[in-house]
């Protein structure tokens, strides 16, 4: 699916959810980049939980994404692509405000999403800065919320056309919501688990990482860290491949 050449048409959706408003906006791209640290991890980190049997395993949907993400007949990818980044910003928002109660600036001071990755936010001064992960996830959240409903960007209107510069910014959307997972995933699956969601959640991020395969959104490096260091998430890639939930190409 050659998705960045492509240019679509507008199209129709149902009604967003109410804008967050109670956080700061940024009018700039957050960051590409992380700040690992620079001593390596200890190898007595014990193997999180999100890769253990039956953890794992959990799932609301068997067998392999790829026919869920491929593109309907007659549809055009721009709206396809568009529908699927808001459905999956919506469910996402959905679950993290299930679990921010848990994510504090005290329990999470750096938007971490292994013991050697950490992201960090360029500010409107374009310095990179870390932040704790509920500032950071705010942040997020809001950016995504106002490219939403500017129609600029996200057109609703008949005879509105997706602009040139969509597949740009739709792959940095995705890249953020990625670090949203990375993060929930890393930080607080021991919740996930405590509200007996693993299976909801493995599914979303499953559907979320086989449609960003599919449709270039998503960089392998953004959830591998550097080469020959998988971590986080990445390892979580690599198992589900493994398993046939995703494809191994």
């Amino acid at each position: 699916m050659s998705f960045f050449n492509s240019i679509g048409r507008s199209m129709q959706r149902n009604q967003r959810p109410p804008r967050r408003s109670t956080t700061p906006t940024s009018a700039n791209f957050p960051s590409t980049d992380s700040l690992p640290p620079a001593t390596p991890t200890s190898p007595s980190v014990p193997k999180p939980l999100y890769l253990c049997s039956p953890f794992v395993e959990a799932a609301l949907v068997k067998g392999n994404f790829k026919t869920i993400v491929m593109l309907p007949k007659y549809a055009d990818v721009m709206e396809w692509v568009a529908v699927n980044i808001f459905d999956f910003y919506q469910n996402l928002n959905q679950f993290y405000g299930v679990l921010a109660e848990c994510c504090t600036a005290q329990s999470c001071p750096a938007m971490s999403a292994g013991p050697s990755l950490n992201y960090t936010w360029i500010n409107q001064d374009r310095k990179s800065v870390q932040l704790p992960a509920p500032t950071y996830i705010d942040y997020v959240m809001t950016w995504v919320q106002n490219l939403l409903d500017d129609e600029n960007v996200f057109p609703t209107k008949s005879g509105r056309d997706f602009s040139q510069s969509f597949p740009s910014t739709v792959k940095h959307v995705y890249r953020q919501l990625l670090r949203v997972f990375a993060h929930l995933y890393y930080a607080h699956y021991p919740q996930i688990l405590h509200l007996r969601s693993e299976g909801h959640f493995n599914s979303l991020f499953a559907h979320f990482l086989a449609f960003g395969k599919e449709y270039e959104l998503l960089d392998p490096k953004d959830i591998k860290g550097q080469p020959g260091a998988v971590v986080g998430v990445g390892a979580l890639w690599e198992k589900w491949k493994e398993m046939g939930i995703l494809e191994s190409s």
